[in-house]
């Protein structure tokens, strides 16, 4: 274990090379690079096409607005920028001397998310202890991208762990929301979702295992897909967990539209990976039927939602229904068994493997909750489960807790078991039942969560954490912005009604300084999960399409922050 001394050495080695590396981005000029940086990934690439824009034209805009970017929310980790240049000029001297498009991502300028190898540099996933260790290799999505023109250029901030959803960790520091720097971005792809909403990157990748697409993009105001676990290939990623398959990893786009994550699919989808491991579907183009029926919830049965995310789906239901399409509002008790399932399975080792990285870094406030139980002893963790049941009438937080503990190979076998029975029984009560063409439900029961905030709420993952258990592609749709004067809690609200947590929506509600605070949040994104059915994901793509026209220009997109916004 390394001393004090020398994890602050390597913290200050490492943060100086990112500085140097900044510093050989220009300033950022409004006349000469807004044309670009307000651009989609999809348009830069048919300005190149015409002979308009140059690829090295194009990056010197986002590098200089990437570098603003880390200055206001501290959102980068590895920079690649003189890499980046040489490329660019290569695309530029190909282009000049063909005049054919190396591929659909030519001359893109894209960031990735810390967990993905690239060659040469680190990937710490902020870990001190896997700092100045460079990645011998592309990680294959790297790799795929970047034979497709893509520029590769940052890497972006992750939560210490990655099994968070607070942008923070002792090597690289805390990455703060793009609309209100006294909240946090989200995470795990929070870097990512951070950099995407103030123009810094024209397409991001990120992974998912809990929501760690879904819930950046709905904080940030930025479109994101995960897709089914297979479809785009792990290879080369760097994992916490190696081995642990118990619920597979997603990986796919951030960007600033749909057309940009159709771009994503359209190019990766299909690509087999040097170990044959994800599933060789290629991209397929569907058509939707005139009508769609979607089924929609307002509250996920464990946490109230806030009023600010109810109107999100609302507002999106009444925005379909306008167009036609029937949206038909259900219940499903499968959200808590989703979340058993996830906190018996990811805790099975008491989450040993994922906090031996730490070595000497003290360990983040946001993991707190999340490994509380297994380090409890046995009777004090039943005990605590008893008197909050008993004493606080709260039944669902120690149905919870009492999960969070190690497990034999037989329990693990079992709670594997669940999680294809809750799976099966999500496409027989839900899907089959009803008929929906895709779901429309919240991303989180809050907007967003202050700096802090999930020291004690980590729970509220499980609105996203569903569709990992049961493998369901999911499109993230930026909808509308926290408002105070409509989105006020109602005088009426009961805390733990109908069977949800009492302790957890008192904190989020209640008390003298509760976690939702609307006029604090004003102006905040909030974003909905538009769900489909495993390997459906072209057709979730598409459903965005239809949700994103029918909500029509609302602020979102390239253009929409500004550097007053914060």
């Amino acid at each position: 274990m390394r001393s004090t001394e020398q994890r602050n050495s390597i913290i200050t080695s490492k943060r100086n090379a990112r500085d140097k590396a900044l510093s050989f981005a220009g300033p950022y000029l409004v006349n000469d690079h807004d044309i670009y940086t307000k651009a989609t990934a999809s348009e830069i690439v048919q300005r190149i096409a015409k002979g308009e824009w140059t690829s090295s034209e194009v990056l010197e805009a986002y590098m200089a607005r990437s570098a603003m970017a880390q200055a206001k929310v501290n959102c980068l980790t590895e920079v690649l920028y003189e890499d980046a240049r040489k490329q660019a000029k290569e695309l530029d001297a190909e282009f000049a001397s063909t005049k054919t498009l190396r591929g659909s991502f030519h001359g893109v300028p894209v960031s990735v998310k810390d967990n993905y190898q690239i060659e040469g540099y680190d990937a710490t996933v902020g870990f001190t202890a896997w700092a100045n260790n460079p990645g011998k290799k592309d990680a294959c999505v790297v790799a795929q991208l970047r034979a497709a023109g893509a520029i590769i250029f940052v890497k972006t901030n992750v939560p210490q762990t990655m099994l968070a959803f607070e942008c923070s960790n002792p090597l690289w520091g805390r990455t703060t929301n793009p609309w209100n720097n006294k909240y946090t971005c989200g995470g795990s792809s929070g870097g990512e979702g951070a950099l995407l909403a103030m123009d810094g990157s024209a397409l991001g990748i990120g992974s998912d295992i809990g929501g760690s697409l879904r819930i950046p993009a709905s904080y940030c105001g930025v479109y994101s897909l995960k897709p089914t676990a297979e479809r785009v290939s792990s290879i080369g990623t760097q994992a916490v967990r190696p081995g642990f398959e118990a619920i597979r990893s997603s990986h796919g786009p951030l960007a600033r539209s749909v057309q940009d994550c159709e771009l994503f699919c359209k190019t990766i989808f299909g690509q087999k990976d040097s170990s044959h491991q994800n599933i060789p579907m290629p991209y397929h183009a569907v058509e939707l039927p005139p009508k769609l029926r979607f089924g929609y919830y307002l509250s996920d049965g464990m946490m109230e939602s806030s009023p600010a995310c109810k109107r999100a789906v609302l507002e999106t239901v009444s925005a379909l229904r306008k167009q036609g399409h029937e949206c038909i509002e259900f219940t499903s008790s499968l959200n808590a068994s989703a979340m058993e399932v996830f906190l018996g399975l990811t805790s099975s080792d008491g989450y040993k493997k994922m906090l031996s990285h730490l070595d000497s870094d003290p360990m983040e406030d946001s993991l707190f909750l999340v490994t509380l139980g297994p380090r409890l002893p046995s009777l004090v963790r039943k005990l605590a489960c008893w008197i909050v049941k008993t004493f606080l009438g709260d039944s669902l937080f120690p149905r919870f807790f009492s999960l969070a503990r190690e497990k034999s190979v037989l329990e693990f076998t079992d709670f594997t078991d669940q999680r294809n029975k809750v799976a099966a029984a999500w496409y027989e009560q839900v899907w089959d039942k009803y008929g929906f063409d895709g779901i429309i439900a919240p991303v989180q029961s809050l907007p967003v969560i202050p700096h802090g905030g999930s020291t004690y709420l980590s729970v509220l993952a499980a609105a996203t954490i569903t569709y990992n258990v049961i493998d369901s592609p999911v499109g993230t749709i930026p909808v509308t912005r926290v408002n105070p004067d409509t989105d006020k809690l109602s005088t009426d609200f009961v805390v733990g009604a109908s069977g949800r947590s009492k302790i957890f929506e008192t904190r989020m509600y209640l008390g003298e300084n509760p976690v939702y605070n609307p006029k604090a949040m004003e102006g905040i994104p909030v974003g909905v999960q538009l769900v489909g059915k495993k390997w459906e994901d072209e057709k979730v793509l598409a459903m965005m399409h239809v949700v994103d026209v029918a909500l029509g220009p609302r602020g979102f997109g390239p253009g929409s922050w500004e550097p007053t916004k914060i």
